[in-house]
């Protein structure tokens, strides 16, 4: 099987799961709005989780409720990104954004169901039998995704548009490993924990990761085709933002980018062939289309 294949298979698993933990919210606009926010993409985090738990032999339905949790976190996320007081984007995954197909304020209420929700699913046993397991991963969700991560980035990237300068490389570096490299992170290192293992190695691997992930995303936005990404491209240079690519140049960034990839699979070296499909998740992120 290819990796993308592999990919679209781990996908379709944490799409029909989440169709079911999803279902019991009725139809009103925020629960249809949670299950729009949810609906497609390419799942890498909830795939990230459900490939290091294998490397532990996690046979327990835990892994499945992971990934589901990362993809309503990061679901979350975009739908307050895209908000007009944030990013203000009409189009995600080809599709009209959620405060665009209802509300702003139905959009807020989305993102913040899902945002909490994530927290429920953790929280059920049948993720870890250990409550100190269940504990860790949402302790470190929380983390991940709020003002020590996810959050801070994020506010990190509105100060940077009205700094008066264009931000630094370690500035940049600094932003997107809270903004984008938080949450990866925390997805590859569940498995870690949900299988009793040293979350170390796979700490080096998703590190360089999301470093990667973010720089193939600014070349996307120069180089990309908004039918294949699914959202607006261009919007980072319009904005006069400093970006990987405005700082390194493109060829800089391809390059920034696979030594990243390079870094990212030397760290899987503990795992030998059970981790090929990791192996694959890093060359995938600078080689994407979308």
């Amino acid at each position: 099987m290819s990796f993308e294949s592999d990919l679209k298979t781990h996908a379709a698993r944490i799409g029909a799961a989440l169709d079911g933990y999803l279902g019991v919210f009725g139809d009103d606009p925020v629960a249809q709005g949670m299950r729009y926010a949810t609906n497609g993409g390419k799942r890498l985090r909830g795939f990230l989780v459900m490939s290091s738990a294998q490397l532990f032999d996690d046979p327990r339905e835990g892994h499945l409720l992971a990934a589901a949790a990362i993809e309503c976190i990061h679901a979350y996320s975009l739908v307050h990104d895209d908000l007009p007081c944030m990013d203000d984007d009409d189009l995600r995954r080809g599709q009209p954004t959620v405060h665009r197909k209802w509300d702003e304020a139905t959009a807020v209420l989305v993102g913040d169901a899902l945002q909490t929700f994530a927290f429920e699913l953790l929280a059920r046993d049948a993720v870890h039998p250990d409550p100190r397991v269940r504990l860790d991963l949402v302790s470190s969700l929380a983390k991940a995704s709020g003002a020590q991560g996810m959050v801070l980035g994020q506010a990190q990237d509105i100060a940077a548009e009205t700094a008066g300068r264009p931000l630094t490389l370690d500035e940049i570096t600094e932003l997107q490993a809270n903004k984008t490299g938080a949450l990866i992170q925390w997805s590859a290192e569940a498995g870690a924990v949900l299988g009793g293992a040293d979350p170390g190695p796979l700490r080096a691997y998703s590190t360089a990761l999301g470093l990667a992930f973010q720089i193939a995303d600014d070349i996307l936005d120069v180089t990309g085709d908004e039918t294949k990404t699914g959202k607006r491209v261009g919007k980072d240079s319009d904005a006069g933002k400093a970006t990987f690519v405005s700082l390194l140049g493109l060829d800089g960034a391809r390059r920034k980018a696979r030594d990243l990839v390079a870094e990212a699979v030397d760290a899987l070296c503990l795992y030998d062939a059970r981790a090929d499909n990791l192996r694959q998740a890093a060359m995938f992120v600078v080689s994407r289309e979308f």
